[in-house]
């Protein structure tokens, strides 16, 4: 049990490694098209801020604060609590907001379609698991 639970959290590990390398894209659309409107170094964290907001309320359905305040026995922060499968749409979400960046969609019809995106995604992600696992948990005759 031990080693399944240190394999998940491989590939937990992995998966957030490799969320962090596809995070330029985003992080570029965000700087050509909302920081030139911002003035201060706090404008600008806060602007990045919202943005990680806005994914966060299209997949869990609230805030980074929010969750903290639900949870404040927990160390980190909601994505750190993810699952493999939030972690992967968290990832994809990343880059479709990108694209609605550049497409100069405003922010409440970025999380309409985002959040479409999400449970498109995760529908799609849990039920292929549960396919996954009635076959290999079938016992072959």
């Amino acid at each position: 049990m031990r080693g399944l639970k240190k394999s998940r959290q491989d590939r937990i590990s992995g998966c957030r490694r490799r969320s962090g390398l596809t995070r330029q894209r985003p992080s570029d659309a965000i700087k050509e098209h909302i920081i030139p409107n911002v003035v201060s170094k706090e404008q600008v964290t806060y602007a990045y801020a919202e943005e990680a907001d806005l994914l966060n309320v299209a997949l869990f359905g609230m805030t980074a604060r929010q969750w903290r305040d639900r949870n404040p026995d927990l160390n980190g922060n909601i994505r750190d609590y993810a699952t493999l499968e939030q972690l992967v749409v968290i990832s994809n979400m990343e880059s479709i907001n990108a694209l609605l960046i550049q497409q100069q969609l405003n922010q409440r019809e970025r999380l309409v379609q985002l959040n479409s995106v999400a449970i498109s995604q995760m529908q799609s992600l849990v039920d292929n698991k549960k396919y996954c696992s009635n076959f290999y948990s079938r016992k072959i005759k």
